[in-house]
């Protein structure tokens, strides 16, 4: 085999295992370079955004986009996209878009929830969104909202999910040290005889309870209820239940 045959077979071979789109000088395959084999997720954002100003496979670059963008807590911004510019996708990408938009949704919801130290109910949304695509990300926030409630048994085997690099994006610098930092903060709630009074209240009560307060923030002069809960408001029950 000469050289050069070597070196595109090789370059081949590189493409399949990181499963990169067909060679080439693109936005979006520099892109997918930058997020699959840089671990660049920055680079690869700037890159998406390039390509779908240009036109260049649309519906993937979108779609790519927002996960990375999830991956890098910039959920707001992901939704935000997705929105402007899913006009631009194909009709046969909308129901996928869809699903994109749910999901992100969903870890929103799970964060305000944190936010007001409602964890059983930010439990509930990240228990759903994970088993609609579970990732890194959302299994860290999964694992803080059974430490706050004590349920450390709980708390490790997600953490030993993610170090042993059982879920989407475990292998990101930041979800490792993020999974670390959990792990040392489990072991010393572990160590610490302090415990948590165990919640009386249903899964379902305090989801609706943590609606209440997220709705009464909202100041009289605008809408009851946050936007986030204008854009979910058809899922609301599948969450709940």
């Amino acid at each position: 085999m000469t050289g050069q045959v070597r070196k595109e077979s090789e370059a081949q071979y590189h493409h399949v295992i990181h499963r990169l789109p067909s060679p080439g000088d693109s936005p979006y395959v520099r892109a997918k370079h930058a997020q699959l084999v840089e671990k660049d997720p920055e680079a690869a954002i700037a890159l998406f955004w390039k390509a779908i100003n240009a036109g260049d496979r649309v519906d993937s670059a979108l779609k790519d986009m927002a996960v990375v963008m999830k991956q890098q807590d910039r959920a707001e911004e992901a939704i935000e996209a997705v929105k402007a510019f899913r006009d631009r996708c194909s009709k046969q990408a909308q129901e996928s878009l869809d699903n994109v938009l749910i999901d992100l949704y969903k870890g929103n919801l799970g964060w305000a929830y944190m936010q007001q130290g409602n964890y059983l109910a930010a439990e509930v949304v990240y228990h759903k969104a994970q088993s609609f695509d579970p990732d890194a990300n959302k299994a860290c926030n999964l694992c803080l909202c059974l430490i706050k409630q004590a349920r450390y048994a709980e708390a490790k085997s997600v953490i030993d999910d993610m170090l042993q690099g059982k879920l989407s994006g475990s292998d990101e610098p930041k979800s490792r040290n993020r999974a670390k930092e959990l792990l040392s903060e489990l072991e010393t709630c572990q160590s610490s005889s302090v415990f948590s009074e165990p919640s009386e209240l249903s899964l379902e009560d305090a989801f609706v309870e943590g609606l209440d307060q997220l709705m009464s923030q909202c100041t009289p002069y605008r809408s009851r209820r946050l936007p986030i809960f204008e854009e979910i408001s058809p899922f609301r029950d599948q969450l709940a239940c």
